[in-house]
């Protein structure tokens, strides 16, 4: 029993120490493996960093309308006769648009007519008193007080019949007021109004919308950072023209794409033609205006669409999209140090150019940036540039 008891204690302890020399020797062939990957360097492209022009695209929300828009409202009231039109129609300048009654305009027409003829025979009467008393009072026969006072009264029906005169060109106004036509030509907008509806100048909403849309106006609002760039690039320009840089001088834009509401690009360019002279407290905006040419008659009032306005940065620094890491809200990428060795450094992006990021700070010229590869990559490791 002793001996096998012993003979039991002697095979447990050869089985403990073989696993421990098992153990040892999967580990030190572990930790030989990891030195070998990390000192075998990694073969990754690299991308060199310059410093040159970039070409950024700004966009900008803009509000599309005819660069004639009028507000079509009666300038008399009364009951809506006729409408000539319909809604989205082109009409010339001068053609007939609404119809006001007009039966209460005339007979105040008629009234102020026949108030005309009254006065133009009291003037008449008025002359003959003077013709007939004239001779009378050369011969000494009447006072001259007489013709005097009939002569006033001459003045007097002369102003009564320009009075009644004014009266009625006032209601011949009046009358032709209830016949609206077109004050420019284009296109017709909603008509709210209908038949047999009330209609005044005091009404809040006009009987329609009339807009000339062969150019549109494109308003849209720029921060105050974009205005200030293109600015200084006018000052620039301005000093290597040979010309006095003045706040007087028109700020002059690149052309510029609208884009509509289907995502397809405008096939006229645009041209920054006004801008406003104030700074919107509020926003820290200021409101621009682009115009478009739109001969086929594409574009409409009240639509929007998109401005994408070029802009060019001189001598700044790029790195490709696909070189750039983010986490959380930051940018990093991983530089290589002159022995190859792996760094990463956080970057501030200023813009975008295409398919590059506009690096303010983080990166100098002449750093190299690995674009590849960044899940086998950590600080300190050694690349291979290819």
């Amino acid at each position: 029993m002793i001996i096998l008891q012993k003979r039991i204690q002697k095979a447990l302890q050869l089985t403990v120490l073989f696993l421990t020399v098992f153990a040892l020797s999967n580990c030190s062939s572990g930790i030989s493996k990891d030195q070998d990957t990390k000192a075998k360097p990694l073969a990754l492209p690299i991308y060199k960093v310059t410093r040159n022009d970039a070409v950024t695209v700004k966009d900008y929300i803009g509000t599309i309308e005819g660069k004639v828009n009028v507000e079509i409202r009666p300038q008399v009231e009364g009951l809506l006769q006729e409408i000539y039109v319909d809604e989205g129609a082109y009409v010339q300048k001068g053609q007939k648009l609404f119809k006001i009654d007009a039966s209460t305009y005339q007979e105040s027409l008629n009234n102020t007519l026949a108030t005309e003829q009254v006065a133009k025979a009291k003037l008449r009467n008025a002359k003959l008193e003077i013709d007939r008393l004239k001779p009378l009072v050369e011969n000494d026969v009447i006072s001259s007080v007489r013709l005097a006072s009939a002569e006033s009264d001459y003045q007097v029906a002369k102003a009564t019949l320009d009075q009644a005169a004014a009266a009625v060109r006032s209601a011949q106004i009046s009358k032709d007021f209830t016949i609206i036509t077109a004050p420019v030509s284009g296109y017709i907008g909603r008509l709210p109004k209908r038949i047999g509806n009330l209609v005044s100048k005091a009404d809040k909403e006009p009987l329609t919308f009339l807009s000339d849309i062969q150019d549109v106006y494109v308003y849209f609002a720029m921060n105050e950072s974009d205005y200030l760039y293109f600015s200084k690039a006018q000052a620039k320009q301005d000093s290597l023209d040979g010309k006095v840089y003045s706040q007087h001088n028109k700020l002059t834009f690149p052309e510029v794409t609208l884009v509509l509401a289907d995502g397809e690009a405008y096939a006229k360019k645009g041209i920054v033609d006004a801008v406003n002279g104030q700074v919107d407290r509020t926003t820290g905006a200021i409101s621009l205006r682009a115009t478009f040419q739109n001969r086929d008659n594409i574009l409409r009032s009240g639509s929007s669409g998109t401005l994408k306005v070029t802009e060019i940065k001189k001598n700044v620094i790029q790195v490709p999209q696909v070189a750039t890491n983010e986490l959380q809200d930051r940018v990093f990428v991983y530089t290589l140090d002159k022995n190859n060795k792996v760094q990463r450094k956080n970057i501030l992006i200023i813009g975008k150019s295409q398919a590059n990021y506009i690096v303010g700070e983080g990166l100098e010229e002449g750093d190299r940036v690995v674009t590849t590869g960044f899940d086998k990559l950590t600080d300190g490791s050694i690349v291979n540039p290819i």
